[in-house]
């Protein structure tokens, strides 16, 4: 038996307007005004931007109530897990009372390593301002950018010794996270050293 989904949603053609949608089209009738058009085409996006949210609440849920089987439910949705956890990240990040109505999952992505008070400032005044995602992010490059330094990252190559025991115990940690274990342990040392601001590991 193989691995693929059935999909189902609760009306056989769901209806936007006068536009029929299917599991692979989207029927619109002849004639469709201008306005009509760009109505669905609205409709369409935020169903769209909406569901990066519905899918990082989903995974944080299963991450919480189904810490040893959510992986293998990850593979239902098709997604790579990668894009996944990016979604339950920033879902981790904003609670739901404080994600911008007005703005895309991707303007908050923008802003979500930021400190809370930071990120909410920066969301209002995009919103404000009418900008764009690649508006905020050059924004928010030119304030946080520091002229003065011009130092090259460094990279460092730590080895660490470790019990079977700490790195299962460790993995999970990360996983719960979604993070790879490495990031995790990244995470955690800023978390300890209080370099974070209170960030998700």
């Amino acid at each position: 038996m193989g691995n693929s989904t059935a999909l189902h949603s609760v009306s056989e053609h769901p209806v936007i307007g006068a536009a029929v949608t299917r599991r692979t089209s989207l029927v619109l009738p002849p004639g469709f005004s201008l306005a009509e058009w760009k109505r669905v085409g609205k409709h369409l996006f935020l169903i769209a931007d909406s569901s990066c949210w519905w899918h990082g609440d989903w995974l944080v849920y299963g991450q919480e109530r189904y810490p040893g089987k959510y992986r293998q439910a990850m593979e239902e949705t098709g997604l790579d897990y990668k894009t996944l956890r990016n979604y339950a990240w920033i879902a981790r990040r904003f609670p739901a009372s404080e994600r911008h109505p007005r703005l895309s999952f991707q303007h908050h992505a923008e802003v979500a390593s930021l400190a809370p008070e930071e990120r909410r400032s920066w969301l209002n005044r995009a919103a404000r301002e009418g900008w764009s995602r690649n508006r905020l992010r050059h924004e928010l490059r030119k304030e946080l950018a520091d002229p003065s330094d011009v130092r090259e990252p460094r990279h460092v190559r730590l080895q660490l010794r470790t019990t079977a025991e700490q790195e299962t115990a460790w993995t999970r940690a990360a996983e719960r996270d979604g993070l790879e274990l490495a990031e995790w342990i990244t995470a955690s040392l800023d978390r300890a050293a209080g370099l974070d601001d209170g960030a998700e590991p």
